[in-house]
């Protein structure tokens, strides 16, 4: 049988270290794949204006499936400043890669899970009855609607004309900031489509179904953002009571949420929400199950793009370290999502068992479970590196 081709694409900082052990998770534990490297993240900025080469795109497209580590992005003035001098002042502008492999290929489904592994000195623990000490399981699934919110890059510092003039058709803009000067003004918008709110509906409450969750959960704004969550909201309804009648759907604004999700995390199963509070209930959740060390997610598009990663940024400040101390579970839990989106669910189990028999024996630890404060000394105070995790991980596959 011909083997898959996965495309790496290690981008910045820690992203090569991660993405580099997650391999070799990978190969300990039988996946046969070919990896072909694409090139992305602020190196070919600064030298082709580009942090996104064309030739990146069409592997992409080609092979449709990649494991991604991660990037730095930086504010426009900066990056324009860090161009190679050939290509300053050429018009050149700044934007974050992974934002532009989300639109472009319409990877609109992005898949966070936040499952608690058992001995994780990390994990949330609260006051239980009668002064007790109480560690919930944490079971969480997060669908963040991917490509439009916030994140869509409408935006506008000192917006031309026919912005503002249609901006003062609103009553609300015209009475609040109708006396500001133009050029005072920045402004980004909130955009919704009801296709692709339905699509990420619909695939939460799949989700629930197939993996036996009673509930979702409806994460957003809608009393007070009345349009863009209002609508979410009336679409979730009309999703839930026409296909979904088995599941159950509640509706929980996303700063009460934040209050909640340490009260009682263990009442929350699949959550959904468009972009920017997604990101916010994701990075919220991730933090009771250790940090973003353990935060892995997944992005789809409707026609069979998929691009695994972990949460975490590129880190940049660890990335020069001659030994390498992050911790590399995310990047393997990422590779692990990778395994089920292709149907090699038995590899994905030893590889998250090895995981999980690791955290819970406790004798190997990396920095950030040690709750060290990260620098090159954490090694020599008993810091496991980054590839004594992988190996930790590894000898327990081979077990």
């Amino acid at each position: 049988m011909k083997k898959p081709v996965i495309v790496t694409l290690p981008g910045d900082g820690i992203g090569e270290v991660v993405l580099r052990e997650a391999v070799r998770v990978l190969d300990a534990a039988g996946f046969e794949a070919d990896y072909v490297h694409g090139d992305i993240g602020w190196e070919y900025w600064c030298r082709e204006g580009n942090p996104l080469p064309v030739r990146t795109i069409e592997l992409l497209k080609k092979h449709k499936i990649a494991l991604f580590g991660a990037i730095t992005s930086k504010p426009n003035d900066e990056a324009k400043a860090a161009l190679n001098p050939d290509l300053q002042g050429k018009g050149f502008v700044y934007s974050s890669p992974i934002v532009g492999l989300r639109q472009l290929f319409n990877l609109d489904i992005c898949v966070r899970p936040c499952k608690s592994y058992k001995g994780n000195p990390l994990n949330f623990v609260r006051r239980g009855k009668d002064n007790t000490i109480d560690e919930p399981l944490v079971d969480v699934v997060i669908f963040r609607q991917n490509t439009e919110c916030l994140y869509s890059g409408v935006e506008w510092t000192n917006p031309p004309a026919q912005v503002y003039q249609a901006l003062m058709t609103h009553p609300k803009f015209k009475e609040n900031f109708g006396d500001v000067p133009v050029d005072e003004l920045s402004v980004s918008t909130r955009i919704f489509t009801r296709k692709a709110t339905m699509r990420i509906l619909v695939a939460a409450f799949e989700y629930a179904v197939k993996f036996g969750y009673d509930s979702v959960t409806l994460c957003e704004k809608p009393n007070v953002i009345r349009e863009t969550s209002g609508l979410m909201w009336k679409l979730a309804k009309d999703i839930q009571k026409n296909s979904f009648p088995q599941i159950k759907l509640v509706n929980t604004n996303i700063d009460a949420q934040m209050m909640w999700l340490t009260k009682n995390p263990e009442d929350y199963g699949v959550i959904v929400a468009g972009n920017m509070f997604g990101d916010i209930a994701s990075d919220a959740f991730a933090g009771l199950i250790g940090g973003l060390g353990f935060a892995c997610s997944a992005q789809f598009s409707a026609d069979g793009i998929a691009v695994f990663e972990p949460t975490h940024g590129s880190a940049p400040k660890y990335a020069d370290y001659e030994v390498s101390i992050v911790n590399p579970i995310a990047m393997i839990e990422s590779a692990c999502m990778m395994l089920d989106y292709m149907g090699e669910k038995n590899i994905s189990l030893k590889i998250r068992k090895a995981i999980a028999e690791v955290i819970e024996e406790g004798k190997v630890k990396t920095y950030d479970m040690m709750k060290m404060s990260g620098s090159a000394e954490v090694i020599k105070n008993g810091a496991a590196s980054t590839s004594a995790m992988t190996d930790a991980i590894i000898s327990r596959i081979k077990q």
